[in-house]
């Protein structure tokens, strides 16, 4: 064990966290130069072109010290984005240590603090890294002063690297062996283990990733999680990541790997749980297990109807391999029948419309995303609502709650008032703010969820020319004036257009709808009225202007009642026409709906 390190890498996104893995797995020699390739831990063609780490990757890096000793170093990489804070805890807590990764030229951002809070919450040593030393517009000394005065770390501890270029990561791999503690832990003690990730094989079932806290696992154990203690499993193979899986006699305290149980979907397998033995059970299971909730529900529908089988398969080999999902039927009028499901926040809503389509050959519509509403009725019964087509009568209902976030947002200070004026225009409560240097501020606001899952992320980048940075956790739910927005097409209301709206939201977020789907809607031989309605009164409406064919080209000359008869036998024909007109609503106009901001 006193060979063993096990750290992680943690950053905001886009400080270079995937480049420098790439560094050190070069410079351990365990891929050789023909099979190495950018971004080797993300294996998600998503992942390579957003570049961002979505699902967390583990590799074992043997290293030969200075002092000549072999070591074993477990790198367990982890997601960037807000939305995967939880998986990023989990893989915090497996490890003894961390890799604080700055951007010699943006600097200390949002997700940087929040990421070292949740490493010092763990107990864990942190080194910071100071990364992009070769930018032209690195600034080191400035950065070395933010992790001062932001981060309380010492300055002079920090590595200076280039990953792009390899400067300097040997003097990453000497630090990790220098200053990180090796992993405490007791051989003989009973099984122990913590699982931090799961990911699914189409040929050996689900392949657990864990740590080894206390005691020893091998081939042929039978092994049961604290959460399900119901089941138990015979293990068939445990092993190491290098890249590739290598099978190993024995895991035992302090090690990173992976064990295979004939376990037959990631669902059974929870990150965050506890392995035990089935005979010889630990006292205790690990501490911060909790369930995955999804706080943003959106209804995903096959374009044409008969795709449907191809979405129920799709889906059911996607849960496979991520567990945080969750789906149930869903119905609806205008779009016919799809599922309600439930995401992590808007990132993996993307991710999972991504996949879908990419992999699966899909062609969907997705409703306007909401967040899950707490009602209470008349009589006292509480319902919680995430979907408007399950919104009780208004008459029904005493009060209701909506989720709120609190926001930190650190900014140059000159933006300062367009982010306050963004910040209060989503309904948000400015709680604090304070200078972290001479120029930068720390602003924080708790917001109303449901303001935030829209567009709130790009026009902060917008409005601060990119220099802004966001991070949030979800806090209480706080009560709210709810009313239920219907889009009514020729009188006809749209149930899949329908969004549960704040009441002094509802009549600006209906103009910019009725006004997005005018451009959207192909023009008929009638017109079309698009109107934004609650319960019974309309607050905004729109139309699209008929074609017209020139009935009155032949009257050159003669008596005008000839032209008024025609104008008026023509009038006629429309009002029937409407009277019997169907309207086709195409994807884009369900897809423009989506980026309705009120604004």
């Amino acid at each position: 064990m006193k060979n063993i390190r096990n750290f992680s890498i943690i950053a905001h996104i886009d400080h270079g966290k995937s480049t420098l893995s790439d560094r050190l797995i070069q410079l351990t020699h365990i891929v050789s130069d023909r099979e190495f390739q950018d971004q080797i831990l993300d294996n998600m063609d998503i992942e390579r072109e957003r570049g961002i780490t979505i699902k967390s990757q583990t590799v074992c890096l043997p290293y030969t010290a200075v002092d000549g000793k072999q070591y074993f170093l477990n790198l367990i990489d982890t997601p960037g984005h807000v939305d995967f804070s939880y998986e990023v805890s989990r893989a915090l807590a497996s490890c003894e240590g961390a890799l604080l990764l700055i951007d010699a030229s943006q600097g200390v951002e949002a997700q940087t603090l929040a990421n070292l809070y949740l490493a010092l919450e763990h107990d864990l040593e942190i080194i910071p890294v100071i990364n992009k030393i070769d930018l032209p517009s690195a600034d080191i000394e400035r950065v070395k002063k933010q992790i001062e005065d932001d981060l309380g770390l010492d300055p002079e501890t920090a590595i200076m690297v280039s990953a792009k270029e390899g400067t300097g990561v040997e003097d990453i791999l000497e630090g990790v062996v220098r200053n990180l503690p090796p992993p405490s832990g007791d051989a003989d003690a009973p099984l122990k283990s913590l699982i931090f990730d799961s990911h699914y094989d189409a040929f050996r079932g689900t392949i657990v990733h864990f740590r080894v806290i206390d005691g020893t696992i091998k081939a042929g154990d039978r092994i049961r999680f604290m959460s399900n203690s119901t089941k138990s499993y015979k293990v068939e193979e445990v092993g190491i990541f290098q890249i590739v899986r290598v099978p190993q006699k024995t895991l035992s305290a302090g090690q990173v790997g992976y064990m295979i149980a004939g376990i037959k979907t990631v669902s059974d397998t929870r990150c965050g749980d506890t392995i035990t033995l089935d005979k010889t059970p630990c006292v205790k299971s690990m501490p911060g297990f909790k369930e995955a909730k999804p706080v943003v529900f959106s209804s995903i529908y096959p374009v044409a109807s008969d795709g449907y089988p191809e979405l129920v398969t799709a889906l059911e080999k996607l849960k496979l391999n991520d567990a945080s999902l969750i789906y149930e039927k869903d119905t609806s009028v205008a779009l016919g029948f799809g599922f309600r499901c439930g995401f992590l926040g808007l990132l993996h809503l993307e991710v999972v419309q991504e996949r879908l389509e990419r992999e699966y050959d899909l062609s969907l519509i997705l409703t306007a995303p909401s967040v899950q509403y707490q009602l209470t009725l008349n009589d006292g019964t509480e319902l919680v609502v995430d979907n408007p087509a399950l919104y009780p009568d208004p008459t029904l209902i005493d009060s209701a709650k909506e989720p709120y976030i609190k926001a930190t947002i650190i900014v140059p200070d000159r933006y300062m008032g367009a982010v306050m004026k963004l910040c209060l225009d989503r309904r948000g409560i400015n709680k604090n703010y304070q200078y972290l240097t001479n120029d930068r501020l720390e602003m924080i606001f708790e917001l109303p969820l449901s303001e935030v899952i829209f567009d709130f992320y790009d026009k902060l980048k917008s409005v601060t020319q990119g220099y802004g940075s966001f991070d949030y956790d979800l806090i209480d739910y706080r009560p709210s004036r709810l009313v239920k927005l219907d889009i009514l097409i020729n009188g006809e209301r749209v149930d899949a257009l329908s969004q549960l709206v704040h009441e002094e939201r509802a009549v600006s977020r209906g103009r910019t709808a009725c006004e997005k789907l005018k451009d959207e809607i192909p023009r008929q031989m009638f017109k079309i009225a698009i109107q934004g309605a609650i319960g019974g009164k309309i607050i905004s409406r729109s139309t699209v202007s008929p074609f017209r064919k020139d009935v009155t080209a032949k009257c050159y000359g003669g008596d005008i009642t000839r032209k008024r008869k025609l104008l008026e036998k023509q009038r006629k024909g429309k009002r029937r026409m409407k009277m019997v007109g169907k309207v086709m609503i195409p994807q884009s106009a369900f897809l423009s709906v989506l980026k309705t901001d009120g604004e």
